[in-house]
Order: structure tokens, then sequence, then C-alpha cells
């Protein structure tokens, strides 16, 4: 979690439009009341894949009332290439996205993939790592309950 770039002043997150599966358009205002971790990621994406894994022991460990893990995927033929590859690697549970057209990840003026930014109960970014992580690490879950008590 050294990568962890906390923000100095959080500033309101882009509620940018994205789709769930059947095609329900959503933002992040959707999921205010929790602290959300945003994982914007590509199904091409060597690291992204890698982190999957992580990132659904973090969601199954914690997921209910006050967090949520956000699979944001950046493919640009969303569900298509989506659902095969959640199905594949058995993720069925982890809660996964499609930003259509980039626009979360345009907005957010993420460098590359992954890139995941946690977001406070009231919709601000509180920081994010750019790159690999080990989402359901101790460092990891220790960050997030810091959060989840503030």
């Amino acid at each position: 979690m050294e990568k962890f770039e906390p923000a100095a002043k959080p500033v309101p997150a882009p509620e940018t439009v994205f789709t769930d599966a059947k095609g329900t358009q959503l933002t992040l205002k959707n999921f205010r009341g929790r602290i959300v971790l945003v994982n914007l990621w590509a199904t091409w994406c060597g690291p992204c894949v890698r982190e999957m894994p992580s990132l659904l022991r973090l969601h199954e460990k914690l997921k209910g009332p006050d967090f949520v893990v956000i699979a944001l995927s950046e493919d640009r033929k969303g569900w298509e290439k989506i659902g095969p590859f959640r199905d594949k690697l058995n993720l069925q549970t982890l809660p996964f996205f499609h930003d259509v057209n980039s626009k979360m990840m345009f907005a957010t003026k993420a460098r590359g993939l992954p890139t995941t930014l946690l977001i406070s109960r009231d919709g601000r970014e509180l920081g994010r790592l750019a790159g690999l992580a080990e989402w359901d690490s101790d460092e990891a879950m220790a960050l997030i309950r810091y959060y989840m008590k503030k």
C-alpha cells in the first residue's frame, strides 16, 4: 500500500455514467453512504487480471452497508468481454460494471490500468493507487478500515 496516494484535499469524484450487466445506468451517487473502492481495469491488462482475485477476496471480507468494490471495466466491447472474463475466472460475486466510452477513466485522469480510487461516503476521492496491488493484504484491509471508521 506504499503506492497509495492519499488526497491532500478530497475533491468530489466524477459522476459519470457506467452500466451494470443489465444495462442499467448508474453513477457513484448510487453508492453514497458507503466507502467505495473503484477499480479501473480491462480484460487485456495483465496486472488487472492478476489483482482480480484479491479484489474478490476483499469484497467478500468487507462488503456490506459500509463498503463496496466496483470493478469498472474499460473494455470497449463491454459486456461481450466482461461476462466471459468474469465466468472464466469464477468472479461472479464481484460487482462488475462497464465504463462506457471510458468516461470515468478520463474524468479521473487515470494514467493507466489498473488504477484504483477510494471514494468517501459522501462521494469524495480519498486517494488512489496506480498499478497492481494485493487488495486483500493486511495493509490494504487496514487502510480501508481506517477510512470506514472515519
